[in-house]
């Protein structure tokens, strides 16, 4: 009876699953679902892709894996191989997101929200996430996403200041998000949407952005406030 290589069982927030056998023999059948791609792993690289269907495993239909084969000493047509069977789910997942980041003038924030997205490029997935952080389940790829996440947004907001970042959130954030798109294209990720749901700072900044906000009020007066406050709790 012929190995039959499946990802069952899987559920609606799994993004990825290893085929457990390293062991593939050849004429194994391979059934892909559909919102599924099979990919083959081996010594950290991507190599063949499937599509949704059933698959008979043949040279023919493997033909980047063969030529790996092929190069290697004792390979032959029948024997079984080794490789790594990784099936990634197609689908638009939701993630959250929270984390501590800075404005331009040191402000710290607080911010949280939510992202979705869906893998793009298997390959590229494969090799940069899955393999480049050996996040072979959906836990540790979830993991990795929000820590790449929260990294990025970080970075963006050090480039605002204070006023910016609450007085123009929806601008703020949808240049942020256009951002990251790139970044998350360069790992094989199209990031659908990503959306601030919350944003706030210390008492010492509301006070300042109040301040602010009114217009009629520089940065240089606030200080000048604030360290006359300063001295007179002093």
């Amino acid at each position: 009876m012929p190995q039959v290589i499946q990802w069952t069982n899987a559920g609606a927030d799994d993004i990825v699953w290893r085929y457990p056998n390293e062991d593939i023999t050849w004429g194994a059948q391979l059934i892909v679902s559909e919102y599924e791609l099979a990919v083959f792993f081996r010594d950290g690289k991507a190599y063949d892709v499937f599509q949704a269907g059933r698959h008979t495993l043949t040279t023919l239909n493997l033909p980047l894996l063969t030529g790996l084969l092929t190069r290697l000493a004792g390979f032959g047509g029948n024997k079984p191989f080794k490789a790594t069977v990784l099936f990634i789910s197609t689908k638009i997942f939701a993630g959250k997101w929270g984390t501590r980041a800075q404005t331009t003038e040191l402000a710290p924030l607080q911010v949280y929200g939510q992202f979705w997205f869906k893998i793009a490029d298997p390959t590229l997935f494969v090799n940069e996430v899955i393999g480049g952080q050996k996040a072979y389940t959906t836990d540790s790829v979830n993991n990795f996403l929000r820590g790449f996440l929260n990294e990025k947004i970080i970075t963006e907001l050090s480039h605002y200041d204070l006023v910016s970042v609450f007085t123009r959130l929806t601008e703020t954030s949808l240049i942020v998000k256009n951002t990251l798109i790139d970044y998350f294209k360069r790992v094989g990720i199209e990031l659908t949407d990503l959306r601030f749901e919350g944003i706030d700072t210390t008492p010492e900044y509301r006070e300042r952005l109040f301040w602010l906000k009114t217009g009629n009020t520089s940065a240089g007066d606030v200080l000048r406030m604030e360290t006359l406050k300063s001295s007179a709790e002093s």
